[in-house]
């Protein structure tokens, strides 16, 4: 943690007004992410297992060993063939992934159900398995627990994360009495989850009134997710508001939409690797990126392979191209609309 605060300090010393990689060294420092992080945490960032196929971080506090690279859910469901989808999941815990996310909510629970076909046949003691629940109240949040775990098919999730804390006033509901989080803490109790964070992907505010919430209540969240990308860099930021904190709070970062669900890729500015290694770039424990079909899980698995920090310039560089893009959060519409927010669309979820 020393080495991170030290060098941010040594970065802000430093500012000048030279260009790189097409944006001024001041510009540079002020989007936060490529100073403040790439620079400033390396061994957070990226220390990694390297023995395995798929380099690994360490989830935060945990100790937990989580590919640094994750396969997301929701494609899981939406893929018209189920068999297709179990092999997409057993494809990449067989290359080396073994982060795998998914949520009670997705494809109206058919996510988890194929996932937990998928993890039969000795699969599942090769899977870090994170599922998320919408309820906030205590009975809506056991409810939703307990359908996850026999869609699953299993008897403990490694990691329990709130869904859509996407509205002010989700955390104090969270934590209210007789909220979702005495589900979550009665279960983990039970044994039946190991980790518990949250997610959300609407305002870097809302995450940290999450986080300032959960330090009241004297409660230390295991991971925190949230979309990590080129394009937030320059709008309304994750990256540089909410990321620091995290690092700062050695909670583990778990990094989504790297290619905002496909739609920075229309932008025509950054390919899809790029987008890959600039997330991996920042201290994430995991970048979760959505595969619906063999030859994207073996995209992400080269990407990982493949992967080296991006240098000062390489980020720069980036940002640099998709800053005009980026401004008004055109590629960004999970910030920017409802079209995103299952809850929104279905507030009985949320109990």
């Amino acid at each position: 943690m020393r080495e991170f605060e030290d060098g941010e300090r040594n970065i802000e010393g430093m500012v000048r007004e030279e260009k790189i990689g097409g944006v001024t060294r001041r510009e540079f420092l002020e989007l936060g992410v490529a100073a403040t992080l790439a620079a400033g945490a390396g061994e957070i960032a990226w220390a990694a297992d390297t023995k395995s196929e798929v380099p690994r971080r360490t989830l935060g506090r945990t100790g937990e060993k989580v590919s640094m690279v994750g396969l997301g859910g929701y494609h899981i469901g939406s893929q018209k063939d189920e068999q297709e989808s179990i092999r997409i999941i057993r494809t990449a815990l067989d290359s080396g992934i073994n982060f795998l996310d998914n949520c009670w909510d997705y494809n109206n629970g058919e996510s988890e159900v194929r996932m937990g076909k998928a993890l039969r046949e000795g699969y599942r003691q090769r899977a870090f398995v994170m599922t998320k629940i919408d309820g906030r109240t205590k009975k809506a949040a056991a409810e939703q627990i307990e359908e996850s775990l026999r869609r699953l098919q299993t008897d403990r999730i490694d990691l329990l994360q709130f869904h859509e804390i996407i509205r002010m006033e989700d955390p104090d509901r969270v934590f209210a009495a007789g909220g979702g989080m005495e589900a979550a803490v009665e279960a983990q109790k039970a044994g039946k989850v190991r980790y518990i964070g949250f997610t959300g992907h609407k305002s870097p505010d809302i995450h940290l009134k999450m986080l300032e919430t959960a330090d009241a209540h004297k409660f230390h969240f295991d991971s925190v997710q949230m979309p990590l990308n080129v394009m937030d860099a320059h709008y309304n930021s994750f990256g540089k508001k909410v990321l620091p904190v995290l690092v700062k709070k050695e909670i583990g970062v778990l990094g989504m939409k790297p290619m905002g669900a496909g739609i920075i890729l229309r932008s025509k500015t950054v390919e899809p690797v790029e987008c890959l290694h600039y997330a991996m770039s920042l201290p994430t424990s995991v970048v979760i990126t959505g595969c619906d079909s063999v030859t994207l899980v073996e995209q992400a698995v080269s990407a990982a392979k493949s992967f080296k920090p991006l240098s000062e310039t390489q980020v720069a560089t980036l940002l640099a191209k998709t800053k005009a893009a980026a401004q008004n959060g055109e590629f960004e519409g999970y910030k920017m609309t409802t079209d995103f927010d299952g809850t929104a669309h279905n507030p009985q979820w949320l109990g």
